[in-house]
């Protein structure tokens, strides 16, 4: 017995002196891995609004008559449907927009002889959906704090939809200055009775105003949502809403790493990326995007039907030319010789596309299309001018 408890004693001291060994030794710090959440699910299927713009009829139908009114513009050509038409997704299919001194609907638009006023230098987004800008994939987010534009350089819907007014190329044109324009605007609506009439029904007292002009056009905006896509349907348990085949594409987007920055419902991460996309030839000045990086906000997938062509400067023109230029640069080739390989995003340096993937990954893409949505067209606009601009 008391050789047992010998052995037993001997080797805790052992032990112990072991352990005092190695809290000498040098510990080697374990890398710290931050982790992204990837998961996607189906959209919500109702609308968060701001606190201090709950929307209401009143304030989205006034919204929409604005939305298809040239008064807001400089020379009163030009409005925001004109490069956001219903009958185009609220895109257009042109790779950069012609905004101001022009005549045409989509494809068909063309300047004004003479012009000196430049291209839009970025392609038109699709307004479907804005609603739910900087969703992430808990299916949270602040309409107060939505991130807008390309280059992600206002916050919400209010203030994005002051901004093209504002913008030379795009609605203001010749004759009023930055600083001058929405005040000009205020200034037109107050001479129309049925406007005064219904900011009056819509706001109340505080009647119009450039910061109500944001408000109302925001409301319309916000109601422009396609929630309901097949995959929608099949994230909330329909299994028959997408085929086999799309189900494999959808397996591929996420195992080859599409899913890195295309995530969450509205399959976008809202972060800037920087991909040394092809420069549009059409502009003068190449476009350097967020901060002069070349990084640009990781765009929505969703109704990629109408949002053609692709990228923030619509160089790409089909879904097979946008997946073959992301299977270049994760190789190293490099598309845009102002931007080294060494400035791409550290994602795409882990994707691992290939051909052969790339026909089910676009079948899956095509489940996030959604035809449902409000294509109603003002007869006429209180102002009198037509009906979303120079358009015919």
């Amino acid at each position: 017995m008391r050789s047992f408890l010998l052995i037993i004693l001997l080797f805790t001291a052992l032990f112990i002196w072991m352990g005092c060994s190695d809290s000498n030794k040098k510990k080697i710090p374990v890398k710290k891995v931050n982790k992204i959440s990837t998961a996607i699910s189906a959209l919500p299927e109702s609308v968060m609004d701001p606190r201090d713009n709950v929307n209401s009829n009143e304030k989205i139908e006034l919204g929409r008559l604005l939305f298809f009114d040239p008064i807001l513009s400089g020379n009163k050509d030009v409005a925001c449907a004109t490069c956001h038409h219903p009958n185009t997704g609220y895109a257009e299919f042109l790779d950069i927009s012609i905004g101001a001194n022009a005549k045409g609907l989509g494809s068909k638009r063309k300047f004004n002889t003479p012009n000196d006023i430049p291209f839009v230098k970025r392609n038109a987004q699709t307004i479907i959906n804005t609603a739910f800008n900087g969703i992430n994939t808990y299916n949270k987010y602040n309409p107060e704090d939505a991130p807008m534009f390309w280059d992600d350089r206002v916050k919400s819907l209010e203030l994005q939809a002051l901004e093209p007014i504002k913008a030379f190329e795009e609605m203001r044109g010749h004759g009023f200055d930055e600083k001058e324009i929405l005040d000009e605007v205020v200034n037109r609506l107050n001479q129309i009775p049925e406007y005064q009439q219904m900011f009056k029904t819509a706001f109340g007292k505080d009647g119009i105003s450039i910061e109500n002009l944001g408000k109302t056009i925001a409301a319309f905006e916000r109601s422009l949502v396609t929630n309901n896509s097949r995959f929608d349907q099949f994230m909330r348990g329909d299994n028959e809403a997408i085929l086999i085949s799309e189900k494999e594409g959808f397996e591929l987007f996420k195992k080859v790493g599409c899913v890195n920055c295309h995530n969450g419902p509205m399959f976008s991460d809202y972060k800037v990326h920087i991909l040394g996309v092809p420069q549009n030839k059409k502009l003068e000045v190449p476009d350097a995007g967020v901060r002069d990086s070349f990084g640009f906000r990781t765009a929505s997938l969703r109704n990629l039907r109408y949002t053609a062509p692709y990228m923030h400067n619509g160089s790409l023109k089909t879904l097979k030319r946008v997946l073959e230029f992301y299977e270049d640069i994760a190789n190293g080739k490099t598309r845009n010789p102002l931007v080294a390989k060494e400035q791409f995003d550290p994602f795409v340096r882990e994707l691992e596309l290939s051909v052969k993937d790339m026909s089910l990954i676009i079948s899956f893409l095509n489940t996030l299309n959604d035809d449902d949505f409000d294509r109603t067209i003002p007869v006429k606009v209180p102002s009198g001018l037509p009906v979303g601009g120079n358009i015919h």
